[in-house]
């Protein structure tokens, strides 16, 4: 109304009012009335954005490869910014006069793609396929370093690199390479397995002779043991029976020595009575043997002075005409002699 308009800017939006060339009013999230034939407003959006980008490039071993990821930034000095690029608002404060605002990504994935080719030209393709994060860490360093951003009063806020990709026929060949290389490697861990059950078989297998060999190295010693035990009892007894034999030669010498000793003493006796005998005879040897015999009769018993009679009527039978003994004589010899 009469050239009046009102704005209303967000808190993220830098709003600054010139007049006659100069700034009169600037600031975040302002709301005024302005007199729009006097006054231009710019308004620099200050929250963070996301620009995402893909492009392709060629690699150090000259293979294309297609970068595809985003990059975040945000507005850090809006004036710096509204001096550089044309941020300027129509009169009625609806929208802007020129693309520039529309242009700032486009600026800023370009200069994104500046570093990008820098890094990737100095990298072969399949260290770029396992180094994403290296990549993404390089340019942003690149981006700080140019300061080119920062002439504009942009800071990024994030740099991520999500793929990078070669051409369909480079990657069926690293497939291929990589599929020979895992089947290989599958290979090989089977050849290990398989090696590493034959070397526990093989443990195994030495184990259970190590086993056997000291069971029986325990087998012989017990043998041996035994061995030994059974030599030291065959020892044991035969010193027995040694002791044995030398106390029955020793007896036997004992009885050999008593016999000799009985034998001896036998013969003095036999001597010493027969040496008697010879003594008696010859004091005897002068004495009538009927003398003789009525000495030894005088202490003989009834049966024998019987007996010796019947002998001298034996002697002189062709001098007796005829004999009669009684029953009872007879009876007192034979009873006599049981007696």
């Amino acid at each position: 109304m009469f050239g009046y308009q009102y704005i209303k800017a967000n808190p993220t939006t830098y709003v600054i009012q010139y007049k006659n060339g100069k700034p009169v009013r600037e600031g975040s999230g302002l709301s005024f009335f302005y007199w729009a034939h006097s006054s231009s407003l710019v308004a620099v959006p200050m929250q963070s954005a996301d620009a995402p980008f893909m492009f392709t490039d060629v690699s150090a071993d000259f293979q294309t490869v297609s970068i595809q990821g985003q990059v975040t930034y945000r507005v850090r000095d809006p004036k710096a910014l509204a001096t550089m690029m044309n941020f300027s608002l129509q009169s009625k404060g609806i929208g802007y006069v020129s693309d520039d605002p529309d242009k700032l990504p486009q600026r800023i994935v370009n200069g994104v793609q500046v570093q990008v080719k820098s890094v990737v030209q100095k990298l072969p393709l399949q260290e770029l396929l396992r180094s994403i994060e290296a990549v993404a860490a390089a340019v942003s360093e690149g981006l700080l370093a140019t300061g080119s951003l920062q002439g504009l009063g942009v800071e990024i806020t994030d740099l991520s690199i999500l793929a990078i990709k070669p051409t369909p026929e480079t990657a069926r060949a690293l497939e291929a390479r990589v599929r020979e290389t895992i089947l290989k490697d599958a290979d090989d861990a089977i050849y290990t397995r398989r090696n590493s059950a034959i070397e526990q078989e093989r443990g195994i297998k030495e184990n259970e002779l190590k086993t056997e060999i000291a069971i029986e190295e325990k087998k012989r010693q017990i043998r041996e043991a035994q061995m030994d035990a059974e030599r030291s009892v065959l020892e044991k007894r035969q010193q027995i029976e040694r002791q044995e034999m030398t106390g029955k030669v020793e007896l036997e010498k004992q009885n050999r020595d008593l016999v000799e000793l009985a034998a001896e003493n036998a013969k003095r006796q036999a001597d010493v009575k027969a040496y008697g005998i010879e003594t008696s005879m010859k004091a005897l040897g002068d004495v009538d043997p009927k003398v003789l015999q009525a000495l030894t009769l005088g202490s003989a018993d009834p049966a024998t002075l019987i007996a010796l009679a019947f002998q001298g009527l034996a002697e002189n039978a062709e001098k007796i005409g005829e004999l009669n003994i009684s029953p009872d004589l007879l009876r007192q010899v034979m009873s006599s002699k049981k007696a």
